[in-house]
């Protein structure tokens, strides 16, 4: 065999995933021998693309089992292979390997008790054919920056994870042109403070990874902080590693009086406040009186006292990131949509 394109789309058959394949097939380049391995209940167009080869999988776990097994024997070192339901093969194919990383449920995190028993059951097997799988992938794509940062976490690096949404809603002008660029950095970057103590909820871990993270980005605004290294020595040891290990601009005053406070005010651009949980938080007053902008937790407490002119979410780091530079002027780059084309290119690209 050999230059053959396996489109394995076994499980597809309903929602977004059949729209998105649909609009696949009707890019499938004519010149290129492709395989098509399908859920025999997908509803395929009437007019289908010249020498596509199709094969329908009944819905079965030994029909999904023959399917692997068939693509393992017919896959060649010359084919690429693009698993377009989540899952790579089962078994090591010697082909190029793409694997369109759709369900959340599979990556991240989350708890699956509200769902109900059969569906609990069949994303527990899928999460450990994900897992069992990885390292018969060439590539995983994915369609979000939040989806790669989980796949990647998930793959450990062995793997590249591309961002790759495709629609067909997409002009194929629009798409080839569109350019990401790094954003241009403002002239000057904004002094944060952060009035608080070194309890848990007041979240100063998050607030430290969002630092590491514009850091990755050549982003290192100032930060202040007020945590008494006597009462949280594990955290405050804990901080002045992340500041040395990722060159942060943060320093850790430990505990400050009121005079001495009301001096960081007037030294400081904007507050920023990651807690999760206060009865009234006074920092969020005091600042606000002193003419800081406030960057803050997008929770009640903060609107029961403020206006922040910026807010997140105080779980995500990455959310903390973005409104640090949404506030320094950092442009946020849209998401680059693909047409199906260069989706189907993307896959087929054997990494260097």
């Amino acid at each position: 065999m050999g230059n053959t394109l396996f489109i394995h789309a076994v499980n597809i058959h309903q929602g977004g995933g059949e729209r998105l394949l649909k609009a696949l097939l009707g890019a499938i380049d004519p010149n290129v021998r492709t395989v098509l391995n399908v859920d025999s209940r997908m509803p395929l167009p009437a007019t289908m693309p010249t020498g596509l080869e199709v094969r329908r999988i009944k819905g079965s776990v030994m029909a999904r089992l023959w399917a692997e097994l068939w693509l393992y024997r017919h896959a060649a070192q010359d084919d690429c292979i693009l698993c377009f339901g989540n899952l790579p093969p089962l078994l090591p194919v010697k082909a190029f390997v793409s694997v369109f990383v759709q369900n959340r449920y599979l990556i991240d995190n989350v708890g699956l008790k509200n769902l109900k028993p059969w569906p609990r059951l069949r994303i527990k097997l899928e999460r450990m054919w994900l897992r069992f799988g990885i390292k018969n992938a060439s590539q995983f794509l994915v369609q979000t920056p939040s989806m790669q940062r989980l796949m990647q976490a998930l793959v450990k690096d062995t793997q590249p994870v591309l961002i790759a949404p495709f629609t067909e809603s997409v002009a194929e002008s629009v798409s080839e042109s569109a350019q990401s660029s790094a954003p241009a950095a403002p002239e000057r970057l904004p002094n944060f403070l952060y009035v608080a103590s070194g309890e848990d909820h007041k979240n100063h871990r998050r607030l430290i990874q969002a630092w590491q993270l514009l850091a990755a980005e050549g982003i290192r605004p100032s930060l202040v902080l007020t945590v008494d290294a006597t009462n949280f020595p594990d955290l405050c040891a804990w901080i002045d590693r992340q500041i040395a290990l990722h060159t942060l601009k943060v320093s850790n005053l430990g505990t400050v009086d009121a005079a001495a406070v009301a001096g960081l005010y007037e030294q400081a651009d904007a507050l920023i406040y990651p807690s999760q949980l206060e009865s009234f938080g006074l920092p969020l007053i005091e600042a606000s009186v002193a003419g800081l902008d406030l960057i803050a937790a997008e929770l009640d407490y903060v609107r029961d006292v403020a206006v922040p002119a910026h807010s997140f979410d105080p779980t995500s780091a990455v959310s903390i990131t973005r409104a640090i530079k949404r506030y320094c002027g950092y442009p946020a780059p849209a998401l680059q949509l693909l047409t199906p084309a260069r989706f189907l290119r993307l896959s087929l690209r054997r990494a260097a």
